[in-house]
């Protein structure tokens, strides 16, 4: 991988020790690590300076809470991956990362390699989740999708046709399927798989996989 390809990471955790060995961990497996910070404030701060390609983001920060900080971030730039990094595997704590724009969730009983494996993924959309917290945010999802959606307005204009190859991809990342996983089922390459992820969120003018795969959900697409 050339320098140009580097992945752009920033570590927030409020424990020093603890955020200086997951940035030197990651800058020695060949991340760039742009930026570090300590409390929520100062993560927002640096996250717009440094502009990071993934924050691996703790909840439990001073001054201003994780899932704040994700919200802000994300709303300011719906590119950026957040991959939250936390002790706590209470489900409301999940749900409220995910609804709040993280791409995944990994406890901190991970193994280094987990972590640069969820790091690598959560930079290509890929949502990681700590095993048994997938299908509770899958689940989250469909009752989402089954509540009465503001979108339905008759008034709305129609969404755009999308391709059979398209609502294939769809298809399979409502139903939690990674990527690499949906390349593999249907044959075709992993930037393919992203290129048909992009076509779609642009077709449907959605920002980014959570919204995608409520939409999908709402149209039945998972139980196909």
């Amino acid at each position: 991988m050339s320098d140009k390809d580097l992945i752009k990471v920033m570590v927030v955790d409020d424990h020093p020790m603890w955020r200086d060995a997951v940035a030197r961990d990651l800058a020695e497996s060949g991340f760039d690590v742009v930026a570090t910070a300590g409390d929520g404030d100062q993560a927002v701060r640096r996250a717009q300076a440094a502009a990071p390609d993934v924050l691996v983001l703790d909840l439990n920060l001073p001054v201003k809470p994780g899932v704040q900080v994700c919200k802000e971030l994300v709303g300011h730039n719906p590119a950026l991956r957040v991959l939250v990094l936390s002790a706590s595997g209470e489900h409301a704590d999940v749900l409220e990362a995910v609804k709040s724009g993280a791409t995944g969730y990994l406890l901190k009983s991970a193994s280094t390699e987990e972590l640069l494996d969820a790091v690598r993924r959560t930079a290509v959309g890929d949502p990681v989740f700590t095993p048994g917290l997938a299908g509770l945010v899958l689940g989250e999802y469909r009752r989402l999708a089954s509540d009465p959606a503001p979108a339905s307005d008759p008034d709305r204009p129609r969404a755009p046709e999308l391709t059979e190859r398209e609502t294939e991809v769809l298809r399979l990342v409502a139903k939690g399927l990674s990527y690499k996983q949906i390349a593999e089922r249907l044959v075709i390459s992993h930037r393919t798989v992203q290129n048909h992820v992009q076509n779609t969120l642009g077709k449907l003018q959605l920002h980014n996989r959570v919204e995608l795969v409520r939409y999908a959900i709402e149209r039945g697409l998972d139980d196909e």
